[in-house]
């Protein structure tokens, strides 16, 4: 197929980024529904495609809380909340190992074989990649603070960059699993934007992408005028802080604070319902979604 006029100047106005972040990490945090749309899920994993035979070096995180709870479902176990995160006895996070570690990863790295390119599947206990330990939610009544067990959810200690790394140095992209490995051989289920922070960071990554449902993040997430290209990671602890920033959009704000605080270098917020956001965000000037930075220049 012939390649058309606007299609060549798409290719030359890229080549400075392909120039720019060739053998860079890119960290993608993958979830939300571009995961559910099959259709969706195929261009997503077409860009990471393209970063990896671009001379990129990119490391993927995925969720799966949906499909989480699909297969509590089917065992006969109703999934319930605390603060935003699932409640996981010992049961449930067998289920939740299983449905993580089990099917979606391991379908995330056939696609992006079959796709062209080359992915290793990862959890958290392979060579101790995520060591990680108990979390206790945070539950507010009567104007108190009270800290309560909520099972086998764990918050990330170290991510162990030693495997990341051999696998990125011989051309591979890791497809990491959000489950981590506690002192005495346990499992933790662990929020991915948090992972994807933590191994961000670890990396000193490029860039962190955490692709989510709405456009980005808005002063008023009430407000769709309220849109936010750009903020520091001081103004979106502020926004948390005020109400703005509600629900599912804490932990991916929250993911880049802490990739900023590691070094990492700009981290952004995208729509992963539209196509191609990810090489639209790296290979413009103009980019999608917000920008989150250290300060503003």
């Amino acid at each position: 197929m012939l390649m058309n006029d606007s299609q060549v100047q798409t290719l030359v106005e890229a080549l400075p980024y392909l120039s720019k972040f060739k053998n860079k990490t890119i960290v993608v945090k993958y979830g939300g529904n571009a995961m559910l749309n099959d259709e969706l899920k195929n261009k997503v994993l077409q860009d990471i495609v393209f970063l990896q035979c671009a001379g990129m070096r990119p490391v993927v995180v995925h969720g799966g809380g949906p499909e989480i709870t699909r297969m509590l479902m089917q065992a006969g176990k109703k999934s319930e909340f605390v603060s935003g995160l699932r409640v996981t006895d010992a049961e449930s996070v067998g289920i939740a190992e299983m449905a993580l570690v089990g099917k979606i990863n391991t379908d995330l790295v056939a696609r992006l074989n079959t796709l062209g390119g080359k992915a290793v599947g990862l959890n958290g206990k392979d060579s101790n990649l995520i060591q990680a330990k108990k979390h206790l939610a945070d539950v507010y009544e009567n104007g108190e603070v009270n800290l309560v067990d909520i099972g086998y959810v764990g918050n990330v200690e170290k991510v162990n960059t030693e495997l990341i790394d051999v696998l990125l140095n011989a051309g591979l992209s890791p497809v990491i699993a959000p489950t981590g490995v506690g002192a005495q051989g346990e499992t933790y289920n662990i929020n991915a934007d948090s992972v994807a922070g933590e191994v961000a960071g670890a990396l000193k990554a490029e860039k962190l992408l955490v692709l989510t449902d709405v456009r980005g993040i808005y002063s008023d997430y009430r407000d769709e005028n309220s849109f936010l290209s750009t903020l520091t990671f001081e103004k979106a602890q502020e926004l948390i802080i005020r109400g703005k920033i509600d629900g599912g959009m804490i932990p991916k704000v929250r993911a880049c604070i802490t990739a900023l605080r590691k070094k990492k270098k700009k981290t952004h917020i995208i729509d992963g319902r539209a196509e191609h956001t990810i090489l639209m965000e790296i290979l413009s000037d103009k980019g999608v979604g917000t920008e989150v930075v250290k300060e503003l220049k």
